[in-house]
């Protein structure tokens, strides 16, 4: 008895080390999201809670490898930042129930497509892997750099004060990750924010009314935000961020593969796929976001040794039981905008760095390799800079293009099939994936 005792409150930690390990990046993405499209505090409190509550219901599917769904690795699914500017975009452009039309579409559309998508896996080269990584950390970086000075429509916008602050943080987390290994390393980004917070708080920049008026329970609602529109351009936007995050998620599969030596099959990704469409739907229904494999989860697997499927289902059941209490949840809307910044430039970064990884296995004598790098980053972070360039556009067309995401993600796969039909046995369509370049993505 005292066995089993000992044993469950090592899976219990072990998962809660893989929920402190991605807990940054998972409320990140609704703190972005909803201060963007100015959600009231009571509204980013629920996204926020919302989000943990299906990371939680999202990596259990995916453990629960039966029949249909999941992949039975130990992988935890957190909110995509793919989804971050399109979602943006949709809600300034469409309005928020549009988001989660869009969504609700694309999680559909993924569970019925997701016997083909494990057939097609060879069509996602380290080359386009790598590049679009790099074009989504690269299109993040200046939403960083906005929320660093304070927000682009802060009033104390680069102010000294913001500055401190946001490079305060950026500082704490580099010398973290200089003089830390191991699990504290991993937790750099959350700690970095934690105590950015409590300097801010000192400062009289944190408002904890919200904590305190936030309720102990709250019970999900379905359409929260209203009954979800279905606008064409919104949902073949969306669709793209799936076919995008299905990439990423393949490479984390492939490296769990690797790291847990277990083979896998096409029918294997097809539940693993399938898993991750039943997510986003869940995500659509209640008001939530796309769900995608954390790379960063897959590192602490490989630093932990444990590679059983119980660790992550101890992890899904705490994220849901955190989803269900708003004042943990209200927590992470106190958090000031340069802190936010300092920390998500970070993790922008990374992602930028481990996409160039990626990019190091790619074979750059071959001028076709060479050539879809170059027009699809240039293409991508044109798209950012500049996306007044589609203004003529038909509306649905505008929001696709207008992304820099989704437009280099969508020309690094249509010139990956030019050149694979010209050169087909060239280096273009080398290895499925790269299997270790994907562990540290989204992460420190």
């Amino acid at each position: 008895m005292a066995q089993n005792k000992e044993k469950g409150l090592k899976i219990f930690s072990l998962g809660l080390q893989h929920v402190l390990a991605m807990y940054a990046g998972a409320i990140l993405v609704p703190l972005l999201v909803g201060r963007a499209l100015n959600l009231t505090t009571e509204q980013l409190a629920y996204l926020v809670a919302i989000d943990l509550l299906t990371c939680g219901i999202a990596t259990l599917l995916q453990a629960w490898k039966n029949k249909y769904l999941g992949i039975g690795l130990p992988v935890v699914l957190g909110s995509s930042f793919v989804a971050v500017t399109p979602m943006i975009s949709i809600g300034t452009n469409y309005g928020v129930t549009a988001i989660y039309g869009a969504i609700i579409i694309t999680g559909l559309f993924m569970i019925i497509c997701a016997p083909f998508f494990s057939k097609i896996t060879k069509l996602f080269p380290p080359v386009v892997i790598g590049t679009v990584v790099t074009i989504i950390g690269l299109s993040l970086i200046p939403s960083g750099i906005k929320n660093m000075g304070g927000g682009a429509t802060s009033e104390d916008f680069g102010s000294i004060e913001n500055l401190i602050l946001s490079f305060g943080v950026l500082l704490f987390i580099l010398l973290l990750n200089r003089f830390t290994k191991g699990f504290m390393q991993s937790l750099s980004v959350l700690m970095g924010i934690i105590v950015g917070t409590v300097v801010a708080a000192f400062l009289g920049k944190v408002n904890l009314s919200p904590v305190k008026e936030a309720s102990w329970f709250h019970f999900p609602e379905l359409f929260y935000f209203g009954t979800p529109s279905f606008e064409i351009g919104p949902i073949l936007t969306m669709l793209i961020v799936g076919l995008v995050i299905v990439i990423e998620s393949t490479g984390v599969f492939f490296a769990l593969s690797k790291i847990t030596e277990t083979p896998l099959s096409e029918k294997d990704l097809t539940r693993g796929y399938r898993a991750e469409g039943v997510a986003i739907t869940l995500g659509g229904l209640f008001n939530a976001f796309p769900y995608n494999t954390f790379a960063q989860n897959v590192g602490l697997v490989q630093l932990s040794k444990v590679k059983t499927v119980n660790v992550v289902v101890a992890a899904g059941g705490i994220l849901v039981f955190l989803g269900l209490i708003p004042k943990v949840a209200a927590f992470a809307t106190i958090i000031p905008t340069p802190i936010l910044g300092g920390a998500t430039v970070v993790m922008f970064g990374m992602v930028v760095a481990s996409g160039i990884r990626m990019l190091s296995k790619v074979d750059f004598t071959n001028q076709a390799n060479l050539l879809i790098i170059a027009c699809s980053i240039s293409i991508g972070l044109g798209a950012t800079a500049v996306p007044t360039l589609f203004d003529q556009l038909p509306s649905g067309l505008r929001i696709i293009v207008s992304d820099g995401i989704i437009t280099g993600s969508i020309a690094a796969i249509l010139l990956n099939l030019l050149f694979r039909v010209k050169t087909n046995k060239q280096s273009t369509s080398a290895s499925i994936l790269p299997t270790e370049e994907v562990t540290e993505t989204h992460t420190l």
